[in-house]
């Protein structure tokens, strides 16, 4: 049960900041240099540098408290529906989509600047091929390579890393589980709690290397190599 209620809370986290992650990353590229790069980054990594328990209490304060829009306890009521499980998990899910927002811009920025001034890029815009195209047929696929890393690794983050979120918004997650277990000396429950995360880490490399595979062809390994 704590490790679906996590998996509901990380997937909701993911929805959010996976997409608006990347979309600020290729922003901020193809504005190099300018106002909105340099809001993009310096704003990303200003909250990334800021710990959970200190963005949640604000979030809290501001949503919760003083706007009144969302709840500030995860715990939603018994026999809730899919939509006020979400609407109870947006302001949880708010401190995790701050952390890993800069991130993923970062890489998502990174990979895009190398990504346009690559010969493959040049090569597209002499054939005359329209500017959106060129973004989304070849740079766009190779800059989202190292976006990937990073994506896999905080997917584990987002299962068992949330000790912070859990225990702030009282919510029943793998991480809540854990810390209680270590509080407790349940060194059963906290051995299994820690290794469900590393099985998590490593369904999440395993995924990141098939999606490698997808979108890079020169790296598939042929039967004859």
């Amino acid at each position: 049960d704590a490790l679906g209620n996590s998996m509901k809370l990380a997937a909701v986290a993911f929805v959010l900041v996976v997409p608006i992650g990347i979309l600020g990353g290729v922003v901020a590229a193809l504005n190099l240099n300018r106002p909105l790069d340099r809001i993009i980054s310096l704003g990303g990594l200003s909250v990334t540098v800021l710990p959970e328990f200190v963005t949640g209490i604000i979030l809290i304060l501001i949503f919760g408290v003083w706007l009144r829009w969302l709840p500030i306890s995860a715990a939603w009521p018994r026999d809730a529906g899919f939509f006020t499980q979400l609407y109870y998990l947006i302001l949880p899910s708010l401190p995790l989509f701050l952390v890993l927002f800069g991130y993923i811009a970062r890489m998502a920025r990174s990979g895009m600047i190398e990504a346009l001034d690559s010969d493959y890029t040049r090569t597209a815009v002499l054939k005359g091929l329209p500017w959106r195209t060129v973004i989304w047929r070849h740079v766009l696929r190779n800059a989202l390579l190292p976006t990937i890393t990073v994506i896999a690794t905080q997917t584990g983050y987002l299962i068992g890393g949330l000790v912070v979120i859990e225990t702030l918004f009282r919510y029943q997650g793998i991480g809540s589980l854990i810390f209680t277990a270590a509080r407790g000396k349940d060194f059963p429950m906290l051995e299994s709690g820690i290794l469900t995360i590393g099985i998590v880490y490593a369904l999440a490399t395993l995924v990141a290397d098939f999606l490698y595979s997808v979108l890079n062809p020169r790296i598939r390994l042929g039967s004859d190599q």
